[in-house]
């Protein structure tokens, strides 16, 4: 999504361009400028044939641009999906449009689909039940502002607002160092079996070490115990995640790697390190297709930071390497890194850097156009 202020914030142009060298706000392109600033697309689920075909309407759609039609595993948000389809927005604003579910997803149980501009940047996502149906099957989704580092937070929800529906959640109940962790969960679904992973500090355990699979049972509340794997030993932070491949279903949570008691991790809202360092930059200056410059607050010392860009919408995770950042004293410090061959021409850019030792990370992105 973007960043929109009113005609009259815009006129001040000598304001915008101080807040852009202050690393205050993305600079905003001249076209935009024109725009209203509550142009944020969505768009929520009208009906679902199973295994076949969904239809969705959308609401303050841009005029004139033209959209990727991606779907993908419930939790994804459709980023790096199955493209199904492209669609033209038209006149903008409000229409309905039929799009065929891909072979791989046939039998998932939740469904993510996402609308998104390659050229403009504009994105909406939603998700719906597999089975026919009629409205309701989603929720609209109002497009995120993709701001400083957020925290590891809690459990997403996997299920509408409007009916009743299964929230699962986990504790970390202890750890034995290098050695095992045991969780006690609470409200999961019966009869159904979870993927267990492990993962850097961070990654929520998306894509993480397969350490086990869990069987369910009669659902709500267990406790189980999974061994830690060799890759993560020494790690200070681990993240861990139960994920159903059946119905869509996960929950996730970390825990500190010392021999501890009950209290250890973060439900429900975790901060990514002791006390109150939570590292956050904001972009100083960009050279297009060349270089970003960002500076930092509150970086934590002694430590040394991977840095990626990627897509828009990935947060970084997963992107492309561009250096090593070491932050020395910490606090604040300015750091200038190369816009890899990879993502030259993208509108824009996602910017990530995270420690591999302490978990630490914080991320942002900015617009790939020469500014200030």
């Amino acid at each position: 999504m973007k960043t929109f202020f009113s005609a009259k914030i815009l006129s001040t142009r000598f304001i915008i361009s101080a807040l852009v060298l202050m690393g205050l706000l993305a600079p905003v392109p001249a076209t935009l400028a024109s725009m209203n600033e509550a142009t944020i697309p969505t768009f929520f689920i009208q009906s679902v044939v199973q295994d076949s075909t969904v239809t969705i309407t959308t609401a303050n759609f841009p005029a004139g641009d033209t959209f990727n039609v991606r779907m993908g595993y419930m939790g994804t948000k459709g980023v790096n999906g199955i493209l199904v389809g492209t669609q033209a927005s038209g006149a903008g604003g409000t229409f309905s449009a039929t799009y065929t579910i891909p072979d791989a997803l046939k039998g998932q149980y939740q469904i993510a689909i996402r609308l998104e501009s390659p050229t403009s940047g504009y994105y909406a996502f939603n998700w719906f039940y597999n089975n026919t149906a009629g409205s309701n099957s989603g929720t609209p989704v109002a497009t995120p502002t993709p701001g400083p580092t957020a925290t590891p937070g809690p459990t997403a929800t996997p299920g509408p607002t409007s009916t009743p529906f299964t929230i699962p959640t986990f504790s970390i109940a202890s750890v034995v160092k290098d050695s095992t962790v045991t969780i006690t969960t609470a409200n999961f679904p019966a009869g159904d079996t979870f993927n267990v992973r492990m993962g850097y500090m961070g990654t929520k355990g998306v894509n993480g070490i397969l350490v086990g699979t869990q069987a369910s049972g009669a659902g709500g509340t267990f406790s189980a115990t999974y061994t830690i794997p060799d890759a993560l030993k020494g790690q200070y932070q681990i993240a861990i995640r139960l994920e159903s491949p059946t119905s869509g279903y996960y929950a996730y949570n970390w825990f500190y790697n010392n021999t501890a008691g009950g209290g250890t991790g973060g439900q429900p809202t975790p901060t990514p390190g002791p006390t109150t360092t939570i590292p956050t930059f904001g972009i100083s200056s960009v050279v297009k297709d060349s270089t970003v410059t960002i500076l930092t607050s509150n970086f934590p010392a002694n430590d040394s930071f991977t840095v990626t860009m990627g897509y828009i919408g990935t947060k970084g995770v997963g992107g492309v390497v561009v250096g090593t950042q070491a932050s020395g004293a910490g606090g604040s410090f300015s750091a200038t890194y190369t816009i890899p061959d990879a993502l030259k021409g993208q509108y824009q850019i996602a910017i990530r850097l995270q420690s591999p030792t302490s978990g630490y990370y914080a991320y942002n992105w900015f617009y790939n156009n020469t500014a200030p």
